[in-house]
């Protein structure tokens, strides 16, 4: 016989046994139960957290709990500028700092100005642009106005003292304003006291009032009817038969003297001046000007 030699078992896995009853009807039967020795991973546990980061995220959470309950920011509301003497959309633009100049600022402005951009007066309120900024001049400003550059948004006090300065004159002009010498009255024309001048004084006097008549016509008919004597008198005519006879340097009845004196002369009939404007004024209505007289009339 072969010696009897010793056999091993594979190792197997060592098993947990237990005992579990299963019910067959009436009778339990005993089961034997085996369980994996293997053991199962430890479940991952949470990072740890330190007293630096608790504090930062509590930080975080108040900055956006803060920032979420703040109302919004509301629009900045558009500048405004007022016009004063001796103001232009170019200069105003260069001043105010508006991108995009007077083309910009007359578009925002249009229906305050009116179709022409030159027109504007005292007193107008204009909009500038949104985008404007501070003036920020890189060349020297426009030769219509030199001036140092002046913050964006002028206060009254600025603008009225601005105002004084165009429309105050200067100096020295008020100088010479005052040192000019007021107009002297124009000179009284004088007239000498001879038929000559009783003519030429009629004839201004005649021009005042409208009264056609020349030098020539004048002392034509003065010759014929008194030969130059202002105490004139015609006795023996139709008129001095009648009561009122003809007297003065170009006879005139007394009738037609009060019926055609003219306003601002003597009211004396022989009176030279006062005696040929009334003759002429009168010659005037009947025959279009003494002129046309070359006989009685």
């Amino acid at each position: 016989m072969p010696a009897n030699g010793k056999h091993r078992r594979p190792k197997r896995r060592p098993l947990a046994r237990g005992i579990a009853l299963a019910s067959t009807g009436g009778a339990a039967l005993v089961l034997p139960l085996v369980a994996s020795a293997t053991a199962h991973a430890a479940p991952r546990t949470a990072p740890e957290i330190t007293p630096a980061i608790a504090t930062a995220n509590a930080a975080a959470n108040v900055s956006q709990k803060i920032t979420e309950s703040l109302p919004a920011a509301p629009a900045a509301a558009p500048k405004t500028y007022t016009v004063v003497p001796g103001d232009s959309l170019s200069m105003i633009a260069y001043e105010q700092g508006v991108r995009g100049g007077w083309k910009v600022l007359y578009r925002a402005n249009h229906s305050a100005v009116g179709d022409n951009p030159s027109l504007i007066h005292p007193g107008l309120k204009l909009t500038l642009h949104r985008n404007s900024a501070a003036p920020q001049p890189k060349s020297p400003a426009p030769a219509q106005k030199s001036k140092a550059a002046k913050p964006a948004k002028s206060s009254s006090a600025d603008r009225a003292s601005r105002s004084q300065q165009r429309t105050a004159p200067a100096p020295q002009a008020r100088q010479t304003q005052q040192a000019a010498p007021a107009a002297a009255p124009a000179a009284v024309k004088s007239y000498t006291n001879d038929l000559d001048g009783w003519i030429r004084e009629s004839l201004d006097v005649m021009a005042q009032h409208g009264i056609p008549g020349s030098y020539e016509g004048i002392h034509r008919n003065i010759m014929r009817e008194s030969s130059g004597n202002p105490q004139a008198i015609n006795n023996w005519d139709s008129n001095a038969v009648a009561g009122t006879p003809s007297k003065g340097l170009l006879q005139v009845i007394e009738p037609t003297f009060l019926a055609y004196h003219v306003p601002g002369t003597s009211m004396d009939m022989y009176d030279p001046v006062a005696n040929i404007t009334a003759a002429c004024n009168y010659a005037a209505d009947k025959y279009g000007s003494i002129d046309n007289v070359f006989g009685a009339y």
